[in-house]
């Protein structure tokens, strides 16, 4: 069963502007905002210290003995304060932060808060309700570039933006605290002016609800304005730490809202983030953009007029590929390990890469050489990145790009039976920043050689079913439909994907061992070491491959430069595959 989560995200991406977010005083208490209780409790010891008591273990309690009824958050400040005025300036030191809280870290925009902010930015929040008196929400959504409309008392409602015409609308329900009119006491928060009631009303009537660090205990007249809403068009999820309270499952229930567990509000609002924003980034591009782009470098590459406007092409969507890397790629919220973290990225590189791959396909397949160059140029660029932070299975996919366009180039030199390009592909050298060490294209972007599939994560893709060559067999699922701009018949597909990883090996072979390596192997009943895909489970194919190799193809491949030119090498080379197969199977 989907979990709420998980289905709130889908329908916060589905539904964009729908929801509306309800934000209490928990939203702002990892910036140590306190909450109301704490600001009673607080307001407690310092009625107590003006008794001379000082040092008690239990405020609460000790209120109680004294006034005979535990204490109550709007009852303290209006009698400590008995003027708007004087409750402001009670609530300023617990909401602006000073010189020192600043340099700390506190009273400033949370990890919530700016997840907020980017949701709104993006366009799938529009409507913020908070019942906090700070400015937090308001900071976070300047940060990021959005100029929220705000409305925190009558007067602002009257000469505000309408709701329909804004970008993003922040009522704060209780007030600003530097507007005099902010609302603290039970009769402040028992009923509200029928203008405000009215856009209340207007609200939650026309958008699903998203409650986060509220408890509904302390606000009838919000409580009321939920209950009394006719429509429930779109759902209510509450998202708490722990059970919820009586007050706020009967609200839950009147609306048949559903409620999601949390350990904190930053750590759900980022989930909730990366979650909306991963379907966007992983949505694959319009096909018929796609479509019209392929076609495109197929019309510039037949005419050598159109040499720049092919160029430009490649350049714009290689921009695109290095400006996502370069961003960062994909890097969840800190946290534990999920295990759709691995999936979300992943989709999300190949929505990036999948339009110059497809190019890329057409050059190899159209081209006659003169793209080469400029091909390899990519890719190598691609393969390489400094290290990063993070999760390491998240960090290595930063060269997946380079990986998928070695694949669609490479498999298209092969349809084109462009064998010298593709050995030259494979031996290409890649600057990973050392003098001792400059691997080729094989021993560095290909199968197990690649960093990507180091500790094979790509079998998370497969669930509990473990499958030996995990990586080769989900690209073989993604080329089996990247390839169609140049395959037309059926059959074709599978030979081609693995030949192009077999030939992969080949050259690996020839660049990691010398021919008594080879020799060696077979009198000590073994092999030596190199990536393997597909092959090592599709025999039926393998074998196939590898018999036109000896027979037709053999001549072809030794002009290539594929097993050092040498006959006996290619079959020593061969001899090897089978053995490596062989033994992989088990």
């Amino acid at each position: 069963m989907i979990d709420p989560l998980t289905a709130l995200a889908f329908s916060v991406y589905e539904n964009k502007g729908v929801y509306c977010l309800l934000l209490g005083s928990g939203i702002s208490r990892p910036a140590q905002i306190p909450t109301g209780w704490e600001v009673t409790l607080d307001l407690v010891q310092r009625v107590a210290a003006l008794q001379g008591v000082r040092n008690e273990a239990d405020w609460a309690a000790w209120h109680k003995a004294k006034f005979g009824k535990e204490p109550n958050y709007s009852e303290l400040l209006d009698q400590l304060a008995s003027t708007p005025d004087e409750r402001r300036s009670v609530l300023h030191s617990y909401i602006e932060p000073n010189a020192e809280d600043i340099e700390a870290g506190r009273k400033i925009p949370t990890r919530a808060h700016q997840a907020i902010a980017r949701l709104v930015a993006a366009g799938h929040v529009r409507v913020i309700i908070t019942t906090n008196f700070d400015r937090l929400t308001e900071n976070a959504l300047r940060e990021n570039g959005v100029e929220p409309t705000v409305i925190s008392s009558d007067d602002s409602l009257k000469g505000a933006v309408p709701l329909i015409h804004s970008r993003c609308y922040v009522v704060k329900i209780h007030g600003d605290y530097l507007d005099t009119r902010i609302r603290n006491t039970d009769a402040e928060l028992g009923a509200y002016t029928p203008e405000l009631n009215a856009l209340l009303d207007r609200i939650i009537d026309e958008h699903g609800l998203i409650v986060c660090g509220w408890s509904g205990d302390w606000d009838p007249a919000l409580r009321s304005a939920i209950i009394r809403a006719p429509n429930r068009r779109y759902p209510m999820f509450w998202a708490a730490r722990g059970k919820v309270s009586a007050v706020a499952d009967t609200v839950v229930g009147h609306r048949a809202g559903r409620v999601i567990t949390i350990e904190g509000a930053d750590a759900f609002f980022e989930r909730l983030e990366m979650l909306v924003s991963a379907q966007t980034d992983a949505q694959r591009p319009n096909p018929r953009s796609v479509d019209l782009l392929v076609a495109s470098a197929k019309k510039f590459l037949a005419r050598p007029e159109f040499r720049i406007q092919l160029d430009e092409l490649i350049g714009a969507e290689l921009r695109r590929i290095d400006s996502f890397v370069m961003s960062g790629g994909f890097q969840p919220p800190p946290g534990d390990w999920q295990s759709d973290f691995f999936a979300s990225a992943v989709a999300r590189y190949e929505a990036q890469t999948e339009i110059l791959a497809r190019i890329f396909g057409v050059l190899g397949r159209y081209g006659k050489g003169d793209e080469f160059r400029d091909a390899v140029e990519v890719i190598t660029r691609l393969g390489h990145r400094e290290s990063g932070s993070g999760f390491n299975s998240l960090v290595n996919l930063r060269t997946y790009p380079a990986v998928l366009l070695l694949y669609a180039y490479g498999i298209a030199l092969l349809k084109a039976h462009r064998f010298t390009d593709l050995f030259k592909l494979f031996s290409e050298s890649i600057n990973v920043g050392r003098r001792d060490y400059v691997p080729t294209v094989a021993s560095h972007l290909l199968l197990s050689r690649w960093e990507g599939a180091e500790h094979d994560p790509w079998n998370l893709l497969y669930g509990k079913e473990q499958r030996r060559a995990a990586l080769s067999d989900y690209l073989h699922g993604v080329f089996e439909n990247w390839t169609v701009d140049y395959l037309f018949t059926n059959g074709e597909f599978t030979t081609l994907f693995v030949q192009f990883e077999l030939l992969g090996t080949l050259a690996y072979i020839g660049q990691a061992n010398d021919k008594s390596m080879l020799q060696a192997a077979p009198k000590a009943q073994s092999y030596v070491r190199a990536p393997m895909g597909r092959a090592v489970w599709d025999g039926r194919t393998a074998r196939s491959i590898l018999d036109s190799w000896k027979g037709e193809l053999k001549p072809v491949l030794l002009q290539a430069g594929f097993a050092r030119g040498d006959q006996e090498y290619l079959a020593l080379a061969i001899e090897s595959i089978v053995h490596l197969a062989s033994n992989m199977r088990w």
